[in-house]
């Protein structure tokens, strides 16, 4: 059963310049489950090309398997997921990939390759778009060498071009991440959780990085997050998950103590919510 809207919620999704050009995705109906579990259930949304979401919620909320129905890599028990227009359950071989690849990912831990200097991760992101000889070439010397040190100068690490991951720190790892992103050339960005393991200050620095690239290409933008300071000035909405369903849905400047304490429970203090933003 999906969990009731908070009193405190708006009914509406915040006006977006970009809902003239269309969904970037769309949600019908949308459950998921794993055995007898049920992780998302009756899951209805559109998300607007262009507009810039927060997605936050308790642990176990369904958020990390949103962005893997999102990006196409689980498909739902129930309901319909549209990306960019397709249906992903009818995708298939060639086209499935081809949406892959519209669709970038950034995850909790980086995926770097720990064994590959930061140049050949940064070419990863073009992976999608090279015949597999060309890519396998580009193992032994890197191919576009000069669109790999321009994303690094983008993310401001153009000196880590040869680095081994491991010489650089968790900030510098996600930014190289980043990087990846910005030669894939993504028309959506889906990072989930990205600066979990980062201090405020860099987690801060991640996220406007990630909001500037996202802009400066109209790429639509969710991400996963539990530190809500990082929220104002980055996304135009927000959207809660409780219980596999849609808790709140509306602007950064619309949450409210009284929502919070409903939407994390026991988390609530654990989280130091009583601290954003002053909320008793």
């Amino acid at each position: 059963m999906r969990p009731p809207a908070s009193m405190d919620a708006p009914r509406e999704q915040p006006p977006s310049t970009a809902t003239a050009q269309g969904d970037a995705f769309v949600l019908e109906g949308v459950s998921r489950a794993f055995g007898n579990h049920d992780v998302l259930m009756g899951l209805s949304l559109r998300i607007p090309r262009g507009q810039h979401v927060a997605v936050i919620g308790p642990s176990g909320a369904g958020k990390t398997t949103l962005y893997r129905l999102l990006s196409a890599f689980l498909m739902p028990t129930a309901g319909r997921v549209l990306a960019l227009g397709q249906d992903t359950a009818a995708l298939r071989g060639r086209r499935l990939r081809e949406l892959r690849r519209d669709i970038g990912v950034i995850y909790q831990n980086d995926n770097l390759v720990p064994h590959l200097r930061v140049v050949h991760n940064v070419l990863m992101g073009r992976l999608g778009h090279w015949w597999l000889p060309r890519a396998l070439v580009s193992l032994f010397w890197p191919l576009d060498l000069e669109l790999a040190r321009s994303a690094l100068s983008d993310v401001e690490i153009a000196d880590k071009l040869w680095a081994q991951p491991d010489e650089l720190s968790g900030g510098q790892q996600q930014r190289v991440a980043i990087a990846r992103l910005l030669v894939q050339h993504p028309q959506c960005i889906l990072a989930d959780e990205p600066v979990s393991q980062l201090d405020v200050r860099l987690g801060r620095e991640v996220i406007e990085l990630l909001a500037r690239v996202a802009r400066q290409s109209g790429a639509t933008l969710l991400v996963n997050l539990h530190s809500l300071e990082l929220l104002q000035g980055n996304f135009q909405r927000v959207i809660a998950l409780k219980d596999g369903g849609v808790f709140f849905d509306g602007t950064p400047e619309a949450i409210t103590a009284t929502m919070l304490r409903e939407l994390y429970g026991a988390e609530y203090r654990a989280l130091h919510l009583d601290e954003w933003r002053g909320a008793n």
